[in-house]
């Protein structure tokens, strides 16, 4: 039996993260106190003591649920992936996790695309919409058809996608993908246009520090967000680590990869059940896995 771990993204923070990690294993403590020396701000008071406002600021947002997902995997004494992925910023978490970039490193890439992902949202006004209901293909096609930019961003599970661009066309979208038997389609509420060509902005300076960040051959594959294939290799998860910023999660494909992969247990690590939630519909009765999570080891 294959295991899978799978890390998730923004959105499944939460007030007091990872403060028991910290109160009751000495390598969590270790870990969380070098990272409020990384960053050189102590995101550990906003992650313990922080409210669920302080939280929503995607610069925190982003280095705690890395920070809370990748301390428990390092603490996990049973941690032995045969491959592994994580959801939008997840992905960073899971490469962490895995051995291709240390964890200052990562958490600083991190800190850096949350702060430029911010600064492009306050520039570049934009907006994202969940759309329940239709195929992926009929959503692909309604946004194709809309003037203006809208893309899909997130392919979550089957008849779950967000679609993500300017928010007159995320409105036009919305009208248009109801008139075509959307059970809901509606404006959430974030910051920006993510995973759409509104964050090109970003670009500039995660590439760079991408760049110059020593990347190593991962423990097992690590399935991407930008392709949903496997890979080892450095120069490859460089280039999709970037190319995520503006291109579409394929989280629905990643998991029916790896399932076709040999995977048959699942297992969320981090903050939160969003991903078990996930897996569960995209498996759906095809397969039987076990699919759970670990948010504490205290």
């Amino acid at each position: 039996m294959k295991k899978a771990y799978v890390f998730p993204g923004q959105g499944s923070q939460f007030p007091g993260m990872a403060k028991d990690l910290y109160e009751a294993l000495p390598k969590a403590k270790e870990l969380l106190e070098k990272a409020d020396e990384v960053l050189q701000f102590r995101i550990t008071d906003i992650m313990f003591e922080g409210s669920a406002e302080d939280l929503k600021e995607t610069k925190v947002t982003q280095p705690a649920i890395f920070l809370h997902s990748v301390v428990l995997a390092k603490c996990l004494e049973d941690f032995a992936p045969d491959m592994v992925a994580g959801h939008s910023l997840g992905e960073f978490s899971a490469l962490a996790a895995a051995g291709a970039i240390s964890f200052e490193d990562a958490l600083r890439l991190v800190q850096i695309r949350a702060t430029q992902m911010q600064a492009c949202c306050e520039k570049v006004p934009g907006g994202m919409a969940a759309v329940i209901g239709l195929p992926d293909e009929k959503v692909e096609e309604v946004c194709s058809a809309c003037e203006g930019i809208v893309i899909p961003a997130n392919y979550n599970s089957p008849g779950q996608v967000v679609i993500s661009g300017e928010k007159e066309a995320i409105e036009a979208a919305c009208a248009k993908l109801k008139e075509a038997g959307a059970r809901r389609a509606l404006p959430l509420p974030v910051g920006g246009a993510f995973h759409s060509p509104l964050m090109e902005p970003a670009r500039i300076e995660l590439a760079k520090a991408i760049e110059a960040t020593p990347v190593k051959v991962p423990v097992c594959p690590v399935y991407q967000n930008v392709t949903a294939l496997p890979t080892q290799d450095p120069e490859t998860i460089k280039a999709n680590m970037l190319a995520q910023l503006t291109s579409p999660v394929r989280w629905t494909q990643s998991v029916r990869n790896m399932i076709d992969d040999g995977a048959s247990i699942f297992t969320e690590v981090g903050p939160g059940t969003v991903l078990q939630g996930l897996v569960k519909r995209i498996a759906g009765s095809e397969a039987e896995l076990q699919i759970s999570g670990i948010s504490t080891i205290a």
